[in-house]
């Protein structure tokens, strides 16, 4: 397929099956794709290098090359994507812990990350190692979009001297040290801009409305004390000449972001930096441009429930202007909807995929996000936790609960592929487009343009036991396509092409995630 300026050519496979006959008991299902109303422009999908890429990226030297090629490969061989073609990735700044050991106070090493910044205040560039190889590989293999994102200050910056807090519901960054904070996260985009990577934003704090008191990097911040770090941070890019923008908010769920919930100094997050005239407004500065993020945790439990949080999130966005991004989602919560979920004990690694896709569609057609990351790109699936928070399954040598600097495989799990679903086809400048049909918590679809109008791109989620043949409409179209193509991810199938035939119908299989490229 050839869609896009940043989707390589790949010709179709003459083996390339096409969709089988229509079988028995299939449900035919009606859909109009409008090109002709159109939504909001996609920036990207993404994942994190937390924290596991700083290990494998420096000591599994067997594996590491394939796992970035399933997260960032756009290649097709004889029908099967080699990878989801991440566009976005997001880097931690990492607050200096793996460099402290055991005294950092974090009992989990793997959830100590490392840092740039020595204790004589100086950089030393021949750190963080393995996340250096992620970015490398993700250059090479077509992802341009990188942001690096903070859970601590540097502890050389903190009350504390810890990554963690021990100051409840403020910040645990000294007060004397924003205009240090701001300029090392300034330096840190200047240094991987000269190496030849784009830091399109830097996202200065991350999940404020937490107090972060042991376990993993992380501290509080109020919205004023964000504000100001904002501000610094501001000033300290414009003082490097950098175009790097700055991604506030990072709100631990949606709800955070809208309303006033829990800490009044640590919620309604988009009205305390956008009204003008407040104290902690920050929209007049240069390298801020309007865009709020948030994480999808904890508001996704039911799909009445996710759609009713996204709509408000919406409404409170589009009244102050503003581009919002996804961040941060995994199946991280409980409490959901027995009618929607079998629970983490029954469910299947493609139960929590589909409703990872019931999760990535409400944030793109209902709460209207332009950039949609997951959480964890890589972890070991310890403690039965299966892939509810990574897309690629490690087993160390020794086993699943082994030593993880031990290298042993890895494995691509229904979350990467579901995700690449989205992805791998609709790439950044694509713009979301009209899709109507009879929606459900059973069954939905969105629709995306390319920015030449030479591709369509629709995906379906079918979480029913039938198939689903389409009976479609197509509305300011711009033209008839040259071909249809069909990438379907089930619980054996990983976006596994196939042909849909001149003036054939596009079927979806059961428990299914299905991607239809349409090429013009």
């Amino acid at each position: 397929m050839a869609c896009s300026s940043d989707s390589p050519s790949t010709p179709s496979e003459p083996d390339v099956p096409e969709q089988p006959e229509v079988p028995t008991g299939s449900v035919e299902k009606l859909v109009t794709i409008d090109a002709g109303q159109t939504y909001q422009p996609i920036q990207g999908f993404g994942a994190s290098d937390c924290w596991m890429p700083a290990i494998v990226g420096s000591e599994w030297s067997s594996n590491r090359e394939g796992i970035a090629r399933l997260l960032f490969s756009s290649e097709i061989v004889d029908g099967q994507p080699q990878g989801i073609g991440l566009s976005q990735w997001r880097v931690n700044l990492g607050g200096g812990t793996a460099q402290q050991g055991a005294s950092s106070g974090i009992e989990d090493e793997s959830r100590r990350a490392e840092s740039y910044l020595t204790d004589q205040l100086t950089l030393d560039w021949n750190r963080c190692a393995g996340q250096r190889y992620f970015m490398q590989q993700a250059k090479a293999l077509g992802c341009n979009d990188f942001i690096l994102f903070s859970n601590t200050p540097p502890v050389q910056f903190t009350a504390n001297g810890k990554g963690y807090s021990q100051k409840g519901g403020v910040s645990n960054l000294k007060d004397d040290c924003y205009d240090d904070f701001a300029a090392y996260m300034a330096e840190m985009a200047a240094y991987y801009e000269s190496q030849g990577y784009s830091i399109s934003h830097i996202s200065p704090i991350n999940e404020p409305q937490y107090n972060w008191d042991g376990g993993q990097e992380g501290t509080a911040w109020t919205n004023t004390e964000a504000s100001r770090l904002i501000r610094e941070l501001d000033a300290a890019l414009t003082a490097r000449n950098l175009g790097t923008l700055i991604l506030p908010g990072e709100s631990g769920d949606w709800e955070y972001l809208y309303k006033v919930k829990n800490d009044a100094q640590r919620s309604n997050v988009m009205a305390a930096f956008y009204t003008p005239g407040t104290a902690t407004y920050i929209g007049d500065l240069p390298h801020v441009k309007n865009q709020i993020c948030g994480h999808s945790y904890w508001t996704d439990s039911s799909w009445e429930g996710m759609r009713s949080v996204r709509r408000q999130l919406a409404q409170k966005a589009t009244s102050l202007g503003l581009e919002v991004w996804q961040s941060e989602w995994s199946m991280l919560g409980d409490g959901y909807s027995s009618s929607e979920f079998v629970g983490y004990d029954q469910a299947t690694e493609m139960d929590i995929a589909l409703y990872m896709s019931k999760v990535i569609h409400n944030d793109l057609t209902v709460a209207g996000v332009t950039s949609w990351s997951f959480w964890t790109s890589m972890d070991m699936p310890r403690y039965g936790h299966k892939c509810r928070f990574l897309l690629i399954s490690l087993m160390p040598a020794s086993g699943e609960y082994g030593n993880i600097h031990q290298e042993g495989n890895h494995s691509a799990m229904p979350t990467l592929w579901t995700l690449g679903n989205y992805s791998r086809f609709i790439r950044p400048g694509y713009r979301r487009i009209a899709l109507s049909l009879n929606e459900s918590n059973l069954f939905f679809g969105s629709a995306y343009i390319s920015p030449q109008a030479d591709c369509i791109v629709a995906v379906y989620t079918n979480l029913s036991d039938r198939v689903v043949r389409l009976s479609e409409t197509h509305q300011s179209w711009p033209g008839t396509p040259k071909s249809v193509m069909t990438y379907t991810t089930t619980h054996n199938k990983g976006l596994r092409q196939a042909t849909v035939a001149s003036g054939g119908t596009v079927m979806l299989e059961a428990g299914s995630v299905t991607t239809v490229v349409y090429t013009f």
